[in-house]
């Protein structure tokens, strides 16, 4: 057994005031040219933080999703630029693309989130899709980030629904974790590492998700949302960062990219998908009494629990089956789990759809 660990960024500083520190950090590596990638929304957000600073970079907005194409694309400027290094600042899809871009590039990057809703800053790997916004695979990169600059303040501007669905996704890190490595006899002390981070991921957000929601929306980055926040981004990473294979994803995320066949769900965040994605995964496993736990924790914090929740209303037998059949695609992590009926998934999925009309407004 080979586990190829990449645990964490080269460098990592969650506090305020941070961003100021980084011409200093840049001059210190006589770094003097590089490209900073970002979203409409994110700049907007990060702005006020970056423009005082007077950072030695070109500025480049990224087109909204991301692609192989897009990380050749902005490669390809950073070349052009003589870039000695690449800067990303925005949530998953923009520093998605940022590592992308810098593994294609060969340069290292400097991650700033502007949101809380995944470990894309921690994590070693992007995820990508095609132009429609479907699900196509995720890379693992050969080394981790260089940099990931946390600044609390700025991220008190995401927006609630990102904060929840973040909450969602990083739910999935114990039950995918759990999922991969329970039946292993002789653990590797990185696999105990990944499964008791992603423990305390499912811990901490049941116990403290709901104040961290309103610590947000309250403009407060007390104590409850940075732990929330740091448990999403750096507790999220380190699942996968430790486990390598046995630490990443397992059923719910498949569920999410069978989801992403569905017209009706590209409208909806991530997490969102992945956190209905736990359920069906939990049916698959017949641990309903997980999920009897759950609902009540879901409907606490807003997550969907049925596909009319995820935007999906009609023709359900269908739609099922097109999502099944997605999720259970070849290379998708579905089959760590031995799962490769795509019937099987459809009728986990009217399990879920039942089971939660018959315990619904349950309590724990």
């Amino acid at each position: 057994m080979t586990i190829n660990i990449k645990g964490a960024p080269n460098y990592y500083v969650c506090e305020d005031n941070i961003l100021e520190s980084l011409p200093a950090k840049l001059s210190e590596l006589n770094w003097t040219n590089g490209l900073l990638i970002h979203g409409d929304a994110s700049w907007k957000a990060a702005s006020p933080f970056l423009d005082p600073i007077d950072l030695p970079v070109k500025r480049v907005a990224y087109n909204g999703q991301c692609t192989h194409a897009e990380a050749a694309r902005l490669a390809g400027i950073a070349a052009d630029e003589a870039a000695q290094f690449i800067i990303g600042v925005g949530g998953g899809k923009v520093l998605d693309t940022a590592k992308a871009a810098a593994n294609d590039a060969g340069l290292p990057v400097i991650l700033i989130p502007t949101i809380v809703s995944n470990c894309s800053p921690w994590a070693s790997l992007s995820v990508f899709y095609d132009e429609a916004g479907n699900f196509v695979e995720y890379t693992v990169f050969p080394r981790s980030a260089f940099m990931l600059l946390v600044e609390p303040k700025l991220l008190l501007t995401t927006p609630a629904p990102y904060l929840i669905a973040g909450i969602g996704d990083t739910l999935a890190k114990w039950y995918e974790a759990d999922a991969l490595t329970e039946n292993m006899t002789d653990q590797p002390l990185a696999v105990q590492i990944s499964r008791n981070a992603a423990k305390l991921c499912r811990d901490i957000l049941i116990a403290e998700g709901d104040a961290a929601i309103c610590s947000l929306q309250s403009k407060r980055a007390d104590s409850a949302f940075l732990r929330v926040a740091e448990t999403i981004i750096m507790a999220g990473g380190m699942v996968g960062g430790f486990g390598d294979e046995y630490g990443r994803i397992a059923g719910a995320h498949s569920i999410h990219n069978g989801l992403t066949r569905l017209a009706e769900t590209h409208e909806q965040l991530h997490g969102n998908k992945v956190a209905y994605g736990i359920l069906v995964q939990l049916a698959l496993e017949e641990k309903f009494e997980e999920i009897r736990t759950l609902l009540p924790i879901y409907q606490k914090l807003g997550l969907p629990t049925v596909l009319k929740e995820l935007g999906v209303k009609e023709d359900l037998d269908k739609v099922m089956k097109i999502a099944a059949d997605g999720a259970v695609a070849p290379g998708e992590s579905i089959h760590f789990m031995h799962v490769s009926d795509s019937e099987k998934v459809v009728e986990a999925m009217r399990s879920v759809e039942t089971f939660v009309a018959a315990n619904k407004g349950v309590t724990q």
